[in-house]
């Protein structure tokens, strides 16, 4: 082969190569577009972006920001995120552990003086960190020994904001402000009762007739399990700065990207995987990928990152199914279209 056809056939495979990545672009477009439109099973009412190596690949918004007044929700809108806030407060406890302010495998008795019941001697922070902790009140014995099982819920992370206050001497709030101000989430901020105006209002949905939800369950206490507000582009910085390895030295991304304990989501199939510092690890259809989810308050989340092809997958909905049998829905259609798009072949 000539020197000539060697150059045309380069040129050939690269524009062969753009043309296939630009139709299974189409494909993810078209299809999330007719899941973000369709009203059956389902409505949804959100915001989705995929980004790919820090660029917008889709950013599109479906459904009211406020249902009576027909207000339309925009891109940038903020929503509360659940318990995708646990992984902001899950980095802040490693960053105090770097600072050597607190031990990940000391029991918490150390932190907080004022608990009385057993199992405080025997619970460690990463027993906290990774809901394996048996703890279900405060005031009762422990469901199960330290480490034999997982159990997700809010008061292990609102524990680990006490902890974050006793050790650091300052708040969850201040502590998160201060992370997102660095990184740049200028629309991302703590639940506070005295100033939200521009957050959406929940809703949760009945066979597709939305109801406001009239009371926030939100305060100081739980805003470390589920009180963050951010907007998708915001949480795409989130991503990578946090999968970047940007927030946390080699030793400390480490421990925060080892999975310690397992978990099943349905959102993810019916099989237990991996499960870290409030980061899910995923293995579907031939990837392996990081996910969190959220949902309560009349809102749900996902955020999903493939570092395969640096690929990030944020959903933010004001909306919440009353019916379990379509809690998060939509996200793992959305989730299932752009994954068998950029799934190796």
């Amino acid at each position: 082969m000539t020197k000539i056809q060697l150059f045309f056939t380069g040129i050939f495979s690269t524009l062969l190569a753009i043309t296939v990545t630009a139709q299974k672009k189409d494909i993810y477009i078209d299809k999330i577009d007719s899941i973000i439109t369709a009203s059956s099973p389902i409505a949804f009412n959100g915001v989705v972006l995929v980004a790919q190596k820090g660029k917008i690949q889709y950013l599109k918004s479906n459904g009211y920001k406020d249902f009576e007044k027909k207000i339309p929700l925009k891109t940038d809108d903020q929503f509360e995120i659940m318990s995708n806030s646990k992984q902001i407060t899950a980095v802040l406890i490693l960053q105090a552990a770097e600072q050597g302010k607190l031990n990940l495998h000391t029991p918490v008795k150390k932190y907080l003086p004022s608990l009385t019941q057993t199992w405080a001697d025997t619970v460690t922070v990463h027993h906290l960190l990774n809901h394996t902790h048996g703890i279900t009140d405060i005031e009762k014995p422990a469901a199960f020994k330290a480490g034999s099982q997982f159990k997700y819920g809010n008061l292990s992370y609102m524990l680990l904001g006490k902890i974050l206050k006793n050790t650091t001497g300052k708040s969850f709030t201040e502590l998160a402000q201060t992370l997102f101000r660095r990184l740049k989430m200028d629309k991302t901020t703590v639940y506070d009762a005295k100033n939200n105006l521009s957050v959406v209002p929940g809703y949760m949905n009945g066979n597709n007739t939305f109801e406001k939800v009239k009371e926030t369950f939100l305060n100081d206490d739980i805003a470390p399990a589920a009180g963050v507000i951010s907007t998708v582009l915001d949480l795409a910085k989130w991503d990578q700065a946090l999968f970047k390895g940007k927030l946390l030295s080699p030793e400390f991304q480490k421990k925060m990207m080892t999975p310690s304990t397992t978990s099943q989501h349905n959102v993810f199939g019916k099989e237990s995987m991996g499960f870290g510092y409030n980061i899910r690890f995923i293995k579907e259809a031939g990837l392996d990928y990081y996910a969190v989810t959220g949902l309560g308050d009349g809102f749900t989340c996902l955020n999903t990152y493939f570092p395969s092809t640096d690929t990030t997958l944020i959903i933010l909905e004001n909306q919440m199914p009353e019916n379990r049998e379509y809690w998060s829905f939509k996200e793992a259609a959305i989730k299932n279209a752009v994954l068998k798009v950029i799934t190796p072949k």
